[in-house]
């Protein structure tokens, strides 16, 4: 599992920072996540390969968050492409995105797929054999869903040397990856656990942002190895919060803790602070194991 970010920022543009996307690799997917005014730049700066974008998940519809899409879908068609493309958001982004389409008659040549989210609960919206995506929902000034993306188990691998050990033919071999009992020259049977080795423990990923403090995300997120939470606010600036519908860095380690989150990212900066670094101080008070998400870095959470 792999995570670029390409942008981290709050809404104010400046020079040198851009607003949210970011790409997530698991289990072979790329998912594309949000996509802030200036994506198909930053996708192109940091070598991701748009081919291998199928899926896009939408926060919410505020600017910094998806300006960048409409770019994008017409890249696509610029370059040729003929796969289906899935949008996943809120209520209205099919609209949006049409209504530039329409005025620009520059229709896609491919199967633009708009999965429009509007329930309050959390709902699967993607699943494969390796892979699951959940909504999560947030709370923020308009309709807002972070995401929980979640490998599945994989499948046990052989362990030839205990095979051998207890007298098991290969013929068996397949069999056993299966997950069937081994038998040995005598006709004991030997349990598949003692012929297969574990698979690696599932990885989880969880985005939330845009969004004002809320553990009712927590039953969704419990347990997940990453969590990428918005920090627009010090500590100092907490009276904006609510007002804003937005988290401060403690707010957000506070989420990771309760959460019993592996890893806690921060990010969503607002920029009238001169240093990020200020964020993962405030954090650490509450949560210790702290990274900032910054734009063009790269977690590989696979070493």
């Amino acid at each position: 599992m792999k995570l670029t970010v390409l942008g981290c920022y709050a809404a104010t543009p400046r020079t040198f920072t851009n607003p949210t996307s970011q790409v997530l690799e698991i289990k072979n997917h790329l998912f594309l996540i949000d996509c802030g005014e200036g994506t198909q730049v930053q996708l192109r700066k940091y070598r991701v390969k748009f081919s291998r974008i199928n899926h896009i998940f939408i926060s919410h519809l505020h600017g910094d968050h998806f300006f960048g899409l409409p770019g994008l879908i017409s890249t696509f068609r610029l370059l040729g492409r003929d796969k289906e493309l899935h949008i996943y958001g809120p209520k209205g982004i099919k609209q949006a995105i049409t209504l530039f389409l329409k005025l620009g008659d520059s229709w896609t040549n491919y199967p633009l797929i708009f999965h429009e989210l509007e329930s309050k609960e959390s709902e699967l919206v993607f699943e494969d054999e390796k892979v699951t995506v959940r909504t999560v929902p947030l709370i923020h000034r308009v309709y807002t869903n972070g995401y929980y993306f979640e490998e599945k188990e994989a499948p046990r691998t052989l362990n030839v040397e205990a095979a051998r050990k207890f007298g098991v033919d290969k013929s068996q071999f397949n069999n056993i990856k299966k997950g069937v009992d081994g038998v040995d020259g005598y006709g004991t049977v030997i349990p598949n656990k003692k012929l297969t080795l574990d698979p690696p423990e599932p990885k989880s990923y969880a985005f939330c942002s845009d969004t004002v403090y809320n553990e009712a995300v927590l039953p969704i997120i419990k347990d997940v190895t990453v969590l990428y939470h918005e920090s627009t606010f010090l500590d100092s600036e907490v009276h904006l919060c609510e007002k804003t519908k937005h988290s401060t860095s403690k707010q957000a380690a506070l989420i990771a803790a309760k959460a019993n989150a592996k890893l806690l990212i921060l990010g969503h900066y607002s920029t009238r602070y001169k240093s990020i670094e200020l964020f993962k101080k405030e954090a650490q008070e509450v949560f210790p194991v702290v990274e900032l998400a910054d734009d063009g870095k790269v977690f590989d959470f696979d070493l």
